[in-house]
C-alpha cells in the first residue's frame, strides 16, 4: 500500500479547510505521548519513528486522493491548496528504539496548523502500533534472555500491520522474521522451517525429512509433532541428521509445536545427545509469550530458539498504545486541555525533556519536563501532588528531545533496525531492573519544572473561571 496524505481521519481534513478559510498561516505545536504503559510494564521501548520521517518528507495528496475530496463536496479553492500540500514543519523527538515513560512528551511537532493536523493520524498510527509491538518484544526478550528469538506471526497479524509488526520486533530484541517482505525492506535476517502439512503430503514422514533435507541442508530445522513427537517424528530426525553427518552436513534443529514443551523438550535434549547430536538445537514455538518462556526457562527447559506469533504481533493482551496529539501552542501563546480525570490535563508550551542519571550513568529513574527556553532546573514537581518535591541540583542529566526534521526534511541521518536494536538494547541496560519485572514494577518519576508547573497552573485557573 502507498501512503498518501489522504491516509488520515476525514475531520482532520474537515478542520483543515476551516483553517486553510480562517487562519491558514497559524503555528502549531503538538505533543505525541502516552498515558499509561501497555502491559502493566514499567517502561516502553519507542518506535515507529523512521517510517515517519520517510513518509513525511514525500507526503501527498494525490491526483485521485483530491478527486475523491472533491466528490465528498470540499471546495475547489482548497482542493487547490492541497494540490501542493507537503509537510514543510519541524520535529523534535526522542531517538527511535529509546526507553520511555508515560505522561512526558515523546515527539513534538512545530508547523503551520494544518500540516500539524493532517499528518497526527498517521503519526499516531505508526508511532501507536510499533511502539506497542517493540514494547512487547522487549519484555519477551527479557524472559528469553540469550535464546534467540524468531518472529513468525504475519499470518496471525492485523492485515499489514504484520509489516510494521516484524520491523518493531526486531527493535524490541527479536534476531529474525518469517516476514520475508519485511526481511528484505529492513534488513531483517529471516528464517524459517517448515509445515505440518510438507509432511503431511509424504506418504511417511521420514521422506519427507529427507527430502527436505537434501534440497535444504543449510539451516534445517525439522518439525517433530505431526503425527507423535518422541515415537515417531524425533527418532526420524535422528535417522536423517545421522545421513546428514555422513554428507559433511548438520541437521541444524528441531522444532517442538505442541503439547508439554518443558517436558518434550527435556526428553528431547536427553534423547539427542544420548544420539551423538549434542550440536543439535531445539526450536518451540505454540502460542509463546513472556510468561510462558520465563516459566519455560524457570522449569530449566532446554530451549534454544523461540518462536513467537500470535501474542507478539497482535499486541496481546493490549490491543493498542493509548497515544494522544495534543495542541500546546498556538501562535506562540500556551494552550491547555482540561479535565476532571487529572491525567488528561494536558501540558502547555513547547517543552524539553532531560532525563536524570546516576553516578554511573545509569537511568535514576525520573525524567523531568521542563519549558524549552528553561536553561537550567534545580528540581521537579509532581504534575498534581505539591508535597512531591525532587531536587535535581546533584544530578547529571541529558536532554531527550532532539530535531529530526527541519522545515520538512530530515535533520539526522536514516538509522537501520539494526542500529536501533542495538541502541534501545544499550538504553535498557541502563535502567534498573525492578522496572523491568513483570509483576508491580517501579513507577519511573515524571515531574515538571516549577516554572512549567507554575504557567500551567495559571493556564488551569484561567480557564476554570
Amino acid at each position: 500500500m502507498i501512503i498518501t496524505a489522504a491516509y488520515t481521519d476525514l475531520y482532520q481534513i474537515t478542520m483543515a479547510q476551516v483553517y486553510f478559510e480562517t487562519k491558514p498561516n497559524g503555528r502549531a505545536v503538538f505533543d505525541y505521548y502516552y498515558r499509561h504503559n501497555p502491559y502493566s510494564s514499567g517502561y516502553s521501548i519507542f518506535a515507529g519513528l523512521e517510517d515517519v520521517l520517510d513518509i513525511l518528507e514525500n507526503l501527498k495528496f494525490s491526483s485521485t486522493d483530491l478527486d475523491y475530496l472533491e466528490q465528498q463536496g470540499f471546495e475547489k479553492n482548497f482542493i487547490n491548496y492541497l494540490k501542493d500540500f507537503r509537510f514543510r514543519g519541524n520535529i523534535r523527538s526522542s531517538n527511535e528504539g529509546d526507553v520511555v515513560f508515560p505522561n512526558r512528551p515523546i515527539l513534538q511537532v512545530e508547523a503551520n496548523i494544518i500540516e500539524a493536523q493532517i499528518i497526527e493520524t498517521l503519526l499516531l498510527n505508526m508511532l501507536n502500533f510499533q511502539t506497542l509491538i517493540a514494547t512487547k518484544a522487549s519484555r519477551i526478550r527479557h524472559s528469553a534472555k540469550d535464546g534467540v528469538l524468531l518472529d513468525m506471526g504475519l499470518r496471525r497479524a492485523h492485515a499489514t500491520g504484520g509489516h510494521y509488526a516484524s520491523r518493531a520486533a526486531a527493535i524490541g530484541g527479536f534476531n529474525a522474521t518469517s516476514n520475508v517482505k519485511a526481511a528484505e525492506d529492513y534488513n531483517i535476517p529471516s528464517s524459517g522451517t517448515m509445515a505440518h502439512s510438507f509432511i503431511q503430503s509424504y506418504e511417511n514422514e521420514l521422506q519427507a525429512f529427507r527430502d527436505f533435507a537434501k534440497v535444504r541442508p543449510e539451516n534445517c530445522v525439522l518439525l517433530l509433532d505431526t503425527y507423535n513427537t518422541l515415537q515417531s517424528g524425533l527418532p526420524n530426525a535422528i535417522t536423517v541428521a545421522k545421513e546428514m553427518e555422513r554428507r559433511g552436513e548438520q541437521l541444524l534443529g528441531v522444532r517442538l509445536d505442541s503439547g508439554d514443551l518443558a517436558y518434550l523438550s527435556k526428553k528431547t535434549r536427553a534423547i539427542l545427545n544420548d544420539a551423538n547430536l549434542g550440536y543439535v538445537k531445539i526450536a518451540a514455538s505454540n502460542q509463546l509469550d513472556e510468561f510462558v518462556i520465563k516459566s519455560l526457562k524457570e522449569q530449566g527447559a532446554p530451549i534454544d530458539i523461540f518462536g513467537v506469533g500470535t501474542n507478539l504481533v497482535t499486541g496481546k493482551p493490549d490491543a493498542a498504545l493509548g497515544g494522544v496529539y495534543k495542541l500546546v501552542e498556538y501562535n506562540d501563546t500556551p494552550r491547555i486541555k482540561l479535565s476532571e480525570d487529572l491525567i488528561k490535563v494536558s501540558l502547555p508550551y513547547k517543552k524539553q525533556v532531560y532525563r536524570m542519571l546516576d553516578s554511573d550513568g545509569n537511568f535514576y529513574g525520573a525524567d523531568a519536563v521542563a519549558l524549552f527556553t528553561e536553561d537550567n532546573i534545580t528540581q521537579m514537581e509532581h504534575p498534581f501532588d505539591a508535597t512531591k518535591i525532587l531536587d535535581l541540583s546533584s544530578f547529571k542529566y541529558e536532554s531527550l528531545l532532539k530535531m529530526v526534521m527541519e522545515n520538512g526534511e530530515r535533520a539526522v541521518p536514516p538509522r537501520s533496525v539494526t542500529e536501533i536494536a542495538e541502541y534501545s538494547k544499550s538504553r535498557l541496560e541502563k535502567l534498573p531492573e525492578e522496572y523491568k519485572r513483570f509483576q508491580n514494577p517501579h513507577i519511573y518519576k515524571i515531574g515538571l519544572s516549577s516554572q512549567l508547573k507554575q504557567e500551567r497552573d495559571k493556564l488551569v485557573r484561567k480557564h476554570n473561571i
